[in-house]
């Protein structure tokens, strides 16, 4: 079998994508022939090592940069041979380029829209989504052998937004960590010796939530000043469209600068040494497909405060993270809840994390769900039981 795989960009211009889709294609390698395609962008070099020993073919943009259009991509789609095209990410050319090869040349096509098709997401430029829906991508999406859900709120996302294709619902994976020396954290010169940290690593969106976590931060400070003794907010991440920029005016404004500290990015070494040193970990978030960064922090066995929209329910029925809703109040609730728990009880929500990414979230296990998709869209397996038909 031979799968072409086809983003956007296989560079941490992606975010959580970036980590999500390398990891399924190098897993999926070992059972199969895997082809990458996607545009190149101002990080592609810097990252293209982590993809090894997979080499992702990469063309140029002409015109927008939104858009992604690429003459170059979509004649190296279009000459493709591969048994099945699996494209991840939408509204972008390049799913519309490997839409359009398969209709032609008759290949299936599987779709994962990777949270693009939740409310939030979809309210987020309506009007330019409406618009590309009706001029190509309601065409690509119902085109599809096979759309891919992360979760089960995604599939009703799916079914909300009209599409009746066969679902495919598996869950992202993770690759759990190796135990040895512990590094320095990132913050040594910044957060005092003894301090906790709760950490935010992730992308700087507004999807995020982050204005109303530093919101919630300045309250529990207003409402208990050991809470800055004790503990501190880290926030790591790549930064989109200033958005980093206005989070800081609004610390200043807050008087937080002493509780509140953004590291910039933080990739490989710099990543694993944040998780392994954090207390604990937090995602605020508006919407989600399925996040990778709170499948890292249990992998490192941190407790996590995450809101429902992160489509992880697992997590709280074992007892691994304490459930917010984004709005400020919600959230100060569920920090404050976990600074006040003992130690103990902190570490065991972790280790209860851990065991959760381990027994569901392993990647040898979805990319074996992945391949039982593959070969049913093929007519060469049975229908697998993560598809749903109605």
């Amino acid at each position: 079998m031979n799968v072409l795989m086809v983003t956007a960009s296989v560079s941490r211009n992606a975010g959580g994508i970036f980590h999500s889709v390398r990891s399924l294609s190098r897993e999926l390698a070992g059972s199969c022939q895997v082809e990458v395609v996607s545009l190149r962008d101002a990080f592609s070099a810097a990252d293209a090592g982590v993809w090894r020993p997979l080499v992702p073919e990469l063309f140029e943009r002409v015109g927008p940069r939104q858009w992604g259009y690429s003459p170059g991509l979509k004649a190296r789609i279009g000459r493709n041979g591969a048994s099945v095209v699996h494209a991840c990410g939408i509204w972008m050319y390049p799913t519309h380029a490997a839409a359009d090869a398969c209709r032609r040349k008759g290949i299936p096509l599987v779709i994962s829209p990777r949270g693009m098709l939740d409310p939030w997401a979809l309210r987020n430029s309506a009007w330019k989504k409406r618009l590309a829906g009706r001029l190509y991508e309601n065409r690509n999406l119902r085109s599809a052998a096979c759309v891919h859900a992360l979760c089960e709120s995604e599939y009703e996302s799916i079914r909300a937004y009209g599409l009746t294709n066969p679902v495919a619902i598996i869950p992202n994976g993770i690759d759990l960590p190796a135990d040895g020396p512990k590094p320095p954290p990132p913050w040594t010169d910044k957060v005092a010796s003894g301090r906790k940290v709760t950490l935010f690593l992730g992308r700087i969106h507004p999807k995020k939530g982050l204005p109303n976590l530093i919101e919630a931060w300045g309250r529990l400070k207003a409402q208990n000043a050991t809470v800055a003794d004790e503990w501190a907010l880290v926030v790591a991440g790549w930064d989109q469209g200033g958005h980093e920029d206005q989070l800081k005016t609004m610390v200043s404004e807050k008087g937080l600068g002493g509780d509140v500290l953004f590291l910039g990015p933080a990739f490989d070494d710099a990543k694993a040494a944040c998780l392994q040193n954090a207390d604990a970990f937090i995602l605020p978030s508006f919407s989600e497909g399925l996040p990778m960064s709170v499948l890292e922090a249990w992998s490192y066995s941190l407790p996590v405060v995450m809101t429902s929209e992160c489509n992880i329910p697992e997590g709280f029925g074992a007892a691994a993270a304490i459930e917010i809703r984004p709005q400020a109040d919600s959230i100060a609730d569920g920090v404050k809840r976990l600074l006040s728990m003992p130690d103990a009880e902190r570490r065991q929500m972790g280790a209860n994390g851990r065991d959760l990414v381990a027994a569901k979230f392993a990647w040898p296990r979805i990319a074996a769900q992945m391949i039982d998709v593959y070969k049913w869209v093929l007519g060469q397996g049975p229908q697998p039981a993560c598809v749903r038909l109605d």
